[in-house]
Protein backbone atom coordinates (compact mmCIF):
# COMPACT_ATOMS: atom_id res chain seq x y z
CA UNK A 1 0.00 0.00 0.00
CA UNK A 2 1.30 3.68 -0.61
CA UNK A 3 1.50 5.54 1.95
CA UNK A 4 1.18 9.61 1.97
CA UNK A 5 -0.38 12.78 3.06
CA UNK A 6 -4.62 12.06 2.42
CA UNK A 7 -5.86 15.11 0.28
CA UNK A 8 -8.75 15.58 2.94
CA UNK A 9 -5.32 16.41 5.37
CA UNK A 10 -3.19 19.08 2.70
CA UNK A 11 -4.84 22.13 4.21
CA UNK A 12 -3.55 21.17 7.84
CA UNK A 13 0.41 20.48 6.42
CA UNK A 14 2.54 23.41 6.65
CA UNK A 15 4.86 21.81 3.73
CA UNK A 16 2.14 22.66 1.26
CA UNK A 17 1.37 26.68 -0.01
CA UNK A 18 -2.16 27.08 -2.40
CA UNK A 19 -1.11 28.84 -5.20
CA UNK A 20 -3.51 32.01 -4.78
CA UNK A 21 -0.68 32.85 -1.95
CA UNK A 22 1.68 33.20 -5.55
CA UNK A 23 1.33 36.48 -6.63
CA UNK A 24 1.94 37.40 -10.07
CA UNK A 25 0.70 33.94 -11.86
CA UNK A 26 -2.38 33.14 -13.60
CA UNK A 27 -4.29 29.61 -13.47
CA UNK A 28 -6.55 27.68 -15.07
CA UNK A 29 -6.08 23.97 -13.67
CA UNK A 30 -6.68 21.68 -16.59
CA UNK A 31 -8.01 18.54 -14.87
CA UNK A 32 -10.24 20.39 -12.62
CA UNK A 33 -12.55 20.65 -15.71
CA UNK A 34 -12.69 18.96 -19.35
CA UNK A 35 -10.01 20.65 -21.32
CA UNK A 36 -7.92 17.70 -20.91
CA UNK A 37 -6.95 14.34 -22.60
CA UNK A 38 -9.85 12.39 -20.61
CA UNK A 39 -12.16 15.18 -21.38
CA UNK A 40 -13.33 15.28 -17.69
CA UNK A 41 -13.04 16.62 -14.44
CA UNK A 42 -10.73 14.85 -12.32
CA UNK A 43 -10.08 17.54 -9.58
CA UNK A 44 -14.30 18.39 -8.16
CA UNK A 45 -15.23 18.23 -5.48
CA UNK A 46 -11.51 18.72 -4.11
CA UNK A 47 -9.12 21.94 -4.60
CA UNK A 48 -5.98 20.82 -6.13
CA UNK A 49 -4.05 24.21 -6.53
CA UNK A 50 -1.24 23.75 -4.56
CA UNK A 51 2.61 23.27 -3.86
CA UNK A 52 5.11 21.99 -1.83
CA UNK A 53 6.91 25.34 -0.64
CA UNK A 54 9.78 24.48 -2.22
CA UNK A 55 8.64 24.52 -5.87
CA UNK A 56 6.11 27.56 -4.81
CA UNK A 57 9.37 29.20 -4.03
CA UNK A 58 11.11 28.57 -7.25
CA UNK A 59 7.95 29.56 -9.00
CA UNK A 60 8.20 32.66 -7.14
CA UNK A 61 11.37 32.83 -8.82
CA UNK A 62 9.99 32.74 -12.09
CA UNK A 63 7.54 35.40 -11.85
CA UNK A 64 10.23 37.70 -10.76
CA UNK A 65 12.47 36.76 -13.58
CA UNK A 66 9.43 36.89 -16.35
CA UNK A 67 8.75 40.26 -15.21
CA UNK A 68 12.60 41.41 -15.22
CA UNK A 69 12.84 39.69 -18.93
CA UNK A 70 9.72 40.01 -20.76
CA UNK A 71 7.37 41.90 -18.52
CA UNK A 72 3.89 42.23 -19.97
CA UNK A 73 4.21 38.09 -19.85
CA UNK A 74 2.62 35.84 -17.02
CA UNK A 75 2.98 32.26 -15.76
CA UNK A 76 -0.08 30.51 -16.73
CA UNK A 77 -0.29 27.67 -14.64
CA UNK A 78 -1.90 24.58 -16.37
CA UNK A 79 -1.38 21.58 -13.24
CA UNK A 80 0.16 21.39 -10.28
CA UNK A 81 -0.51 18.95 -7.16
CA UNK A 82 -1.90 16.32 -8.74
CA UNK A 83 -2.77 13.48 -6.14
CA UNK A 84 -2.07 9.94 -6.52
CA UNK A 85 -5.59 9.04 -7.09
CA UNK A 86 -5.96 11.38 -9.89
CA UNK A 87 -2.26 9.89 -11.26
CA UNK A 88 -4.04 6.72 -11.17
CA UNK A 89 -7.32 7.90 -12.89
CA UNK A 90 -4.87 9.27 -16.08
CA UNK A 91 -2.86 5.32 -16.14
CA UNK A 92 -6.36 3.64 -16.42
CA UNK A 93 -7.65 6.05 -18.73
CA UNK A 94 -4.65 4.98 -21.10
CA UNK A 95 -4.97 1.68 -20.59
CA UNK A 96 -4.36 0.11 -24.59
CA UNK A 97 -3.63 3.16 -25.46
CA UNK A 98 0.31 2.82 -26.51
CA UNK A 99 0.54 6.05 -24.44
CA UNK A 100 1.26 4.93 -21.20
CA UNK A 101 5.29 6.58 -21.97
CA UNK A 102 3.57 9.94 -21.28
CA UNK A 103 2.56 9.23 -17.86
CA UNK A 104 4.79 8.10 -14.61
CA UNK A 105 3.14 4.57 -13.54
CA UNK A 106 1.42 4.79 -10.55
CA UNK A 107 3.80 2.54 -8.06
CA UNK A 108 6.53 4.65 -9.02
CA UNK A 109 4.67 7.73 -8.66
CA UNK A 110 4.19 10.93 -10.57
CA UNK A 111 6.66 14.08 -8.70
CA UNK A 112 2.77 16.31 -9.48
CA UNK A 113 1.90 13.49 -6.62
CA UNK A 114 4.22 15.36 -4.04
CA UNK A 115 3.70 18.90 -5.05
CA UNK A 116 7.18 19.12 -6.68
CA UNK A 117 6.33 19.49 -10.50
CA UNK A 118 4.19 22.10 -12.63
CA UNK A 119 2.93 21.93 -15.99
CA UNK A 120 2.88 25.27 -17.09
CA UNK A 121 2.97 27.64 -20.29
CA UNK A 122 3.16 31.57 -20.41
CA UNK A 123 0.96 34.58 -21.24
CA UNK A 124 1.63 37.52 -23.43
CA UNK A 125 0.67 40.66 -22.44
CA UNK A 126 -2.70 40.45 -24.17
CA UNK A 127 -3.54 37.60 -22.29
CA UNK A 128 -3.15 34.90 -24.82
CA UNK A 129 -1.04 31.93 -24.11
CA UNK A 130 2.45 31.78 -26.81
CA UNK A 131 1.85 29.42 -29.62
CA UNK A 132 4.10 26.13 -28.16
CA UNK A 133 3.50 24.32 -31.29
CA UNK A 134 0.88 22.08 -29.65
CA UNK A 135 -1.81 22.36 -27.03
CA UNK A 136 -1.17 21.14 -23.47
CA UNK A 137 -1.74 17.15 -23.30
CA UNK A 138 -0.64 16.94 -27.14
CA UNK A 139 0.04 13.33 -26.90
CA UNK A 140 2.53 13.09 -30.16
CA UNK A 141 5.95 13.81 -31.30
CA UNK A 142 5.51 17.36 -31.84
CA UNK A 143 5.29 17.93 -28.07
CA UNK A 144 8.78 16.56 -27.85
CA UNK A 145 11.72 18.61 -26.42
CA UNK A 146 13.87 16.35 -27.55
CA UNK A 147 12.86 16.65 -30.92
CA UNK A 148 12.29 20.21 -31.64
CA UNK A 149 15.72 20.54 -33.94
CA UNK A 150 14.07 17.99 -36.49
CA UNK A 151 10.60 19.19 -36.32
CA UNK A 152 11.93 22.13 -37.03
CA UNK A 153 13.45 20.99 -39.67
CA UNK A 154 10.51 18.97 -41.37
CA UNK A 155 8.80 22.48 -40.67
CA UNK A 156 6.39 20.85 -38.02
CA UNK A 157 7.42 23.93 -35.78
CA UNK A 158 7.96 27.08 -36.57
CA UNK A 159 10.86 28.78 -35.24
CA UNK A 160 8.72 31.18 -33.18
CA UNK A 161 7.21 28.33 -31.99
CA UNK A 162 10.84 26.77 -31.14
CA UNK A 163 11.39 30.61 -28.95
CA UNK A 164 8.55 30.75 -27.03
CA UNK A 165 9.35 26.88 -25.70
CA UNK A 166 13.26 28.07 -25.37
CA UNK A 167 11.48 31.31 -23.23
CA UNK A 168 9.68 28.76 -20.96
CA UNK A 169 12.52 26.82 -20.57
CA UNK A 170 14.26 29.71 -19.69
CA UNK A 171 12.39 30.82 -17.19
CA UNK A 172 11.90 27.79 -15.57
CA UNK A 173 15.72 26.56 -15.42
CA UNK A 174 17.23 29.37 -13.96
CA UNK A 175 14.17 28.84 -10.87
CA UNK A 176 15.95 24.91 -10.44
CA UNK A 177 12.90 23.34 -12.62
CA UNK A 178 13.95 20.59 -14.59
CA UNK A 179 12.05 20.13 -18.07
CA UNK A 180 11.81 16.12 -19.61
CA UNK A 181 12.41 15.47 -22.84
CA UNK A 182 8.77 14.51 -24.33
CA UNK A 183 6.55 17.08 -23.02
CA UNK A 184 7.35 21.46 -22.93
CA UNK A 185 4.76 22.15 -20.28
CA UNK A 186 5.92 19.98 -17.80
CA UNK A 187 8.89 21.00 -15.36
CA UNK A 188 10.17 19.08 -11.81
CA UNK A 189 11.70 21.22 -9.08
CA UNK A 190 14.80 19.48 -8.60
CA UNK A 191 15.91 15.88 -8.57
CA UNK A 192 12.97 13.69 -9.19
CA UNK A 193 14.96 11.04 -7.29
CA UNK A 194 15.23 13.17 -4.35
CA UNK A 195 11.81 13.68 -4.35
CA UNK A 196 10.75 10.32 -4.07
CA UNK A 197 13.11 9.62 -1.58
CA UNK A 198 12.08 12.55 0.98
CA UNK A 199 9.49 14.21 0.62
CA UNK A 200 5.21 13.20 0.99
CA UNK A 201 3.05 12.09 -1.31
CA UNK A 202 -0.49 13.36 -1.58
CA UNK A 203 -2.61 10.69 -2.17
Amino acid sequence: MIEGLPIEQLGQSADFRHLSDIAGIAVDLRYAGVDNFTGRDLYSPFDFAWLHRDAAAALEQVVAWLARERPGCTALVLDALRPQRVQEALWDALDGTGLRMYLAPPERGSIHSFGMALDITILNEHGRELDMGTAFDDMSERSHPAREALLLARGELTPLQVENRQLLRMAMAQAGFVGIASEWWHFDCGDRDRVRQTFQRVL
